[in-house]
């Protein structure tokens, strides 16, 4: 019986380490304190970093922000601000909206997916998907036909807003 305790123990250790494995945690949510422990990086070197075998070593850049052109990332965002944002990540520059349901149209809903994929202003900067559902007679949701014109006016929507916001930054540095 004293052989089995420890193991028992080891074992009650190990189940309760593996019922953690689903905790969810909110990825937007961060605090101070950690925003002051990595500001370089890395807990372990003031560069960023280290290197195992030596290497070059690259310092992290002071200012990490946005990592796409930042017209485009605002235009975006001005362009689906109706939209409830599940998620939007500026460095990698994805917008996830969840799915939205306008009051004059019950029983459909849109949710978008966009992309913000280069740091210059061009026309090949900014890719959407939409998604569509409606609803049916026993009230479930099915995936129906978007217009392959949507995507294409709302990048559109998007690259025109980015333009008039670069402008008016232009006109204000002036």
């Amino acid at each position: 019986m004293k052989v089995f305790a420890p193991l028992l123990s080891l074992l009650a250790v190990f189940v309760l380490l593996a019922a953690c494995g689903d905790v969810k945690t909110d990825p937007t949510y961060r605090d101070k304190a950690h925003d002051e422990l990595y500001k370089n990086g890395s807990l372990v070197s003031s560069k960023g970093g280290f290197s195992l075998f030596g290497g070059d070593e690259k310092k992290a850049p002071d200012n990490v922000g946005i990592g796409v052109n930042a017209f485009l990332w605002h235009a975006a965002l001005d362009t689906v601000s109706f939209l409830p944002i599940a998620s939007a990540d500026p460095v990698g520059g994805v917008i996830l909206t969840d799915w939205y349901q306008a009051p004059e149209t019950p029983t459909a809903r849109i949710k978008l997916n966009i992309f913000i994929r280069d740091r210059a202003l061009t026309a090949n900067g900014v890719k959407v998907s939409v998604f569509r559902q409606e609803k049916n007679a026993k009230g479930e949701w099915s995936d129906a036909t978007v217009s392959p014109s949507t995507p294409t006016a709302l990048e559109n929507e998007i690259l025109t807003r980015a333009r008039q916001i670069r402008i008016a930054q232009k006109h204000e540095a002036d």
